[in-house]
């Protein structure tokens, strides 16, 4: 889920051409590399099986320079002296187009086969088998962005910002994203172990925040992951309460159930919990913007320095007059980014919390025919101020932290500045919302 996917948007052309695309590369060897009769010898070897696509033209923008003759050659190898016998060709295929799309060097852009496809999907439709914790990359290792509230990983103590060291003691150095979830997923009931690395918040004598260094294995039992994204409640002195936990298919009708029903409660405020949500769709988060922002421009997708598209708010502007606090953390990441990031240009929100998770890059999602799917970067999100969300993340305009005291004690300063701010009054101390922090995958 660590994506921003706009959905069924463009994504026609882009089957047909990455399906063409990919099957006229294999190709390309025998066009670059290998004499003519060499491409009827395969054919015959594959007497067991159909070989497609081979013979055709390479595409126009594939490089002179690229002698394909090295792939098959590799093929071959391995078909010939891997010691265990008979390779899966499809398998093969499968982990040549894997590296294809790793080939790029970002962690985003990335290929999934069929089974990988399926699980992805029916992530974002919000019910999966697995430990419920959204996991990506940062500075070069896995991270978890956020455990769902509620979720096995949250019930055994996996926090956002932990880093993932070893699953069931398989270290993940250099280990990607994919491959990570593919560990860590599994059947309801069965158990997977996480050594996890964290630094702890935690006060010195003088009062003042320092950093512990903490390893811990976590012993986490499977179950099957349901995501309600929106939940909202009254809070005291009528201020209202609504969570999102993630930006799922969901997401836009149950938010805006939600404001339909704060709005006859006729709040005075309004406190918008996006921490702990790693994202999700891209019309999702257009949407929620909306009732602040009416149809002003969201988000805008900018490549090699220039605006490409802009895109505007589509709800119906229900809290243009609400004051409103937002309240983010580094587990805040992606559409839930956009959001705070649009709030915070048009200020229409105060941010309250820590600096997000920084996941402002653009990813189509496209179903190719054999239902294997490919995930491309295809830019990054700016807020309306143009301000980049990549990398950087989103700063709070109140920094307020959670110690490792105020989780154990079940304190939640962020609500309690929020309320703060919302009422003008100092908050009596309140306890960590069970029913929202926390998030998915």
């Amino acid at each position: 889920m660590e994506i921003e996917t706009r959905k069924n948007r463009g994504i026609a052309p882009w089957i047909a051409t990455v399906a063409l695309a990919t099957i006229l590369a294999f190709a390309a060897g025998y066009v670059f590399g290998r004499p003519s009769n060499s491409l009827a010898a395969t054919r015959q070897v594959a007497s067991t099986g159909t070989v497609t696509g081979l013979g055709q033209n390479p595409p126009s923008d594939v490089k002179t320079t690229v002698d394909f003759s090295e792939f098959w050659l590799l093929w071959k190898t391995l078909k010939e002296k891997y010691y265990q016998q008979p390779i899966d060709d499809q398998k093969l295929m499968y982990g040549a187009m894997t590296g294809m799309a790793a080939g790029v060097g970002d962690p985003y852009t990335v290929y999934f086969e069929p089974t990988g496809a399926k699980d992805f999907a029916d992530a974002l439709q919000g019910k999966f088998e697995g430990i419920g914790a959204e996991i990506g990359m940062k500075d070069g290792g896995l991270q978890v962005i956020a455990p769902l509230a509620g979720s096995p990983a949250e019930k055994a103590g996996v926090r956002s910002g932990d880093a993932i060291l070893a699953i069931d003691k398989t270290d993940t150095s250099d280990m990607s994203v994919e491959k990570a979830v593919s560990l860590i997923r599994g059947k309801k009931g069965t158990t997977v172990t996480l050594k996890i690395g964290r630094y702890t918040n935690d006060k010195d004598a003088k009062g003042k925040i320092k950093q512990t260094p903490q390893v811990l294995d976590l012993t986490i039992t499977r179950d099957t992951i349901e995501i309600k994204s929106v939940q909202s409640k009254m809070l005291r002195d009528n201020i209202a309460y609504i969570q999102i936990t993630n930006f799922n298919e969901d997401t836009a009708d149950l938010f805006s159930k939600a404001v339909a029903d704060i709005m006859t409660k006729d709040p005075k405020g309004l406190v918008l919990d996006l921490r702990n949500d790693p994202g999700g769709y891209l019309d999702r988060a257009v949407s929620v913007a909306g009732e602040w922002v009416n149809d002003l421009t969201v988000v805008s997708e900018r490549q090699q320095g220039k605006i490409t598209e802009s895109f505007r708010g589509t709800g119906q502007n229900r809290l243009r007059d609400i004051p409103t606090v937002a309240l983010v953390n580094q587990g805040s990441a992606s559409a839930s980014e956009i959001v705070a990031g649009a709030l915070q240009d048009y200020k229409k929100a105060k941010l309250v919390g820590t600096k997000t998770f920084g996941k402002g890059s653009v990813q189509d999602l496209i179903d190719l025919p054999d239902h294997s799917a490919v995930k491309v970067t295809i830019a990054e999100w700016v807020t309306p101020t143009e301000r980049s969300i990549n990398k950087t993340g989103i700063t709070p305009d109140v920094q307020v932290d959670i110690t490792n005291d105020d989780a154990n004690a079940g304190r939640d300063p962020q609500l309690d500045k929020a309320l703060e701010i919302l009422t003008g009054k100092p908050s009596p101390k309140t306890t960590v919302q069970k029913t929202g922090t926390g998030k998915t995958k």
